[in-house]
């Protein structure tokens, strides 16, 4: 479907998956597209190198990443990766910024959140347990209903999901607050922590 304009891909995504399921038979569809990948299946498989990283429900990967390649593969904007490293309190990022809560176990090394995952406030205010980095918006890309903050924080770029039209702008100092269930973590070989 990659030679047809959006408007007619997302059509064919829907007749595709009407044509499946009107004539009842399996069908196997291959892409690079997640977006495809996403709403075409009942069953995912996550490839990569040629070896399977995860299988399941579409909105179960999604929610559930099995690890690094799968968080940052499906979801557009991808999952926000954080690196983490240990101190005597316990896992800091990499920045030196504390996280405030516990890792789940001691092997997680890197944190991650889904860009509508997480809110920005201008002020200190913040849930308990939940992840606060301060942050400096970069870019914002209004894209209709909703908005993406480009921002650095913790010494990474990560990207904020709004809701209509942000009110922040390039430049502007704030702080984007995960709430602690929201997160996912993963190891040194870069699979999820539970």
């Amino acid at each position: 479907l990659s030679n047809l304009d959006a408007k007619l891909r997302g059509q064919m995504r829907v007749e595709i998956k009407n044509l499946q399921r009107t004539l009842g038979v399996t069908s196997v569809y291959v892409t690079h597209d997640q977006l495809e990948a996403m709403t075409l299946a009942d069953i995912l498989v996550v490839m990569n190198a040629g070896l399977v990283e995860q299988t399941g429900a579409p909105l179960d990967i999604y929610e559930k990443p099995a690890s690094i390649f799968v968080a940052s593969f499906i979801g557009a904007p991808p999952m926000n990766l954080l690196a983490l490293t240990g101190s005597s309190s316990g896992p800091i990022l990499a920045d030196g910024t504390a996280i405030g809560f516990a890792a789940p176990g001691t092997q997680a090394v890197t944190l991650g959140f889904r860009p509508e995952d997480a809110d920005v406030t201008f002020n200190a205010e913040a849930l308990p347990g939940a992840l606060v980095l301060p942050a400096a918006v970069e870019a914002v890309e209004p894209v209709g209903a909703e908005s993406f903050l480009h921002c650095a924080a913790a010494g990474s770029r990560i990207i904020v999901r709004v809701s209509g039209r942000a009110t922040a702008k390039p430049g502007d100092q704030l702080r984007v607050v995960a709430k602690a269930e929201k997160l996912h973590w993963f190891d040194q070989a870069g699979k999820r922590v539970d």
